[in-house]
């Protein structure tokens, strides 16, 4: 009677991403939140044992009334000691097993992608741009953002903030790039986050399956104003998609981004300056 009383957000572990009657935020959110509810009964149920037993040692063992001295030493119970070396080494094979499974899984890469963006992180903002395809022969187009800028009582305005937007339902793949130091890239709701190394690209798959807007920010400590490290996440139409892209391509935000202002002084190897090695 009480697992039927539980709302969405209960029988997802008080995860964010969850409503009641709504699709999950992306086709891996459940995964990602069944690993986690099912780790915690799991260590609930240990604790719940191992607490029990702490008790019954307590209680049944405890100093009588009239005794002196210490009681009976024991040195060696193989049996129990080949029974709590075991029950843990299963335990944590069988966790190492599933996360190991649902990390391949999650971190499986589309091969043919409908949606391909490129989102890089800089000190302390970030820019996204949105690849062209060959099929069609279109350029790349983009947007570039500014650190968050609070007020005096610390709010923030987050219409100023970078804004990823992205098609609901569509198989999207986001190649993760840095401009300086290591970052990370987490959007909150989606339950997972992927870091941002200079001269190591990462990507992450997955489909957006509904409509809103979600908060994203660095999870990587990047410097004094890592906290300022926000942006905007919007999931739309396929229609409103292809409109958003349209009006970045009128405004002339057109062409690849990705080496822009980039702060790696010297490429390995090369003692070239990355601006002279992309002119060669």
């Amino acid at each position: 009677m009480a697992l039927a009383g539980c709302s969405t957000a209960e029988l997802h572990g008080f995860l964010p991403g969850f409503e009641d009657g709504a699709a999950s935020a992306t086709n891996q959110t459940d995964r990602v939140a069944g690993l986690w509810v099912t780790s915690w009964v799991i260590l609930l149920i240990v604790g719940l044992v191992t607490w029990g037993l702490m008790g019954w040692a307590i209680i049944m063992y405890r100093r009588r009334v009239g005794q002196t001295g210490l009681p009976v030493q024991l040195r060696y119970n193989m049996p129990i000691e080949i029974l709590y070396t075991v029950i843990p080494l299963i335990m944590i094979m069988g966790m190492f097993f599933f996360s190991a499974r649902d990390q391949a899984d999650i971190e499986t890469q589309w091969d043919d992608p409908d949606v391909e963006i490129t989102a890089i992180a800089k000190q302390w903002s970030w820019d996204f741009q949105y690849d062209g395809t060959e099929e069609d022969g279109s350029d790349a187009v983009w947007t570039m953002g500014v650190q968050a800028d609070p007020d005096a009582n610390g709010d923030i305005d987050r219409t100023k903030l970078p804004t990823l937007v992205l098609p609901v339902d569509q198989k999207v793949t986001i190649d993760l790039q840095s401009r300086d130091v290591a970052h990370s890239f987490w959007i909150i709701d989606f339950l997972y986050k992927k870091d941002m190394y200079i001269g190591k690209d990462n990507s992450w798959s997955f489909i957006p399956q509904r409509i809103g807007e979600y908060d994203g920010k660095c999870a990587e400590l990047c410097g004094e104003y890592h906290s300022m490290m926000l942006f905007n996440v919007k999931v739309v139409s396929q229609s409103d998609y292809d409109a958003y892209i349209q009006s970045l391509r009128e405004e002339g935000n057109t062409g690849d981004i990705t080496d822009a202002y980039d702060r790696l002084g010297n490429l390995p190897g090369t003692g070239a300056s990355a601006g002279e090695e992309e002119g060669k």
